[in-house]
């Protein structure tokens, strides 16, 4: 998950301190369900993907085909492998497609979390909205 796009969702409220985290993003609030609010600024602040140093263009690899995708978007597939917030990244990208449907989320490729068989989309999407710690 590109930390620019993360950035974006800081929302008023709960998520002050991711949007602080952000230092003022200029980017305006995107209206996400009050039910995720808390995770969106437990990801945002947790994330491994915030302080990577990769390009942008790293997270959004070009390729359709799972095994290609993966090889070209191998960098930030890394990062996120030793990411504190990786399945509740998932987790929303899946609940939230059209900020979710490109790019690396949760360590998968956008082929690969559409190859998700529904009821492991259903075991997802169950993950608890946390409060932010």
């Amino acid at each position: 998950m590109a930390a620019s796009n993360i950035a974006a969702l800081a929302d008023h409220g709960p998520a002050a301190a991711a949007r602080e985290a952000t230092r003022g993003s200029p980017y305006q609030p995107v209206a996400i369900p009050s039910t995720d609010r808390a995770l969106w600024a437990r990801v945002i602040r947790h994330a491994g993907c915030a302080g990577s140093s990769l390009d942008p263009d790293q997270w959004f690899p070009v390729s359709m085909e799972i095994g290609k995708a993966r090889q070209e978007a191998a960098a930030a597939i890394a990062v996120c492998t030793t990411c504190l917030v990786r399945a509740e990244c998932l987790a929303l990208s899946l609940r939230h497609r059209d900020i979710g449907q490109h790019g690396v989320w949760g360590g998968l490729v956008a082929a690969e979390r559409a190859a998700l068989p529904r009821r492991r989309h259903a075991a997802v999407l169950s993950i608890p909205a946390r409060a932010a710690s």
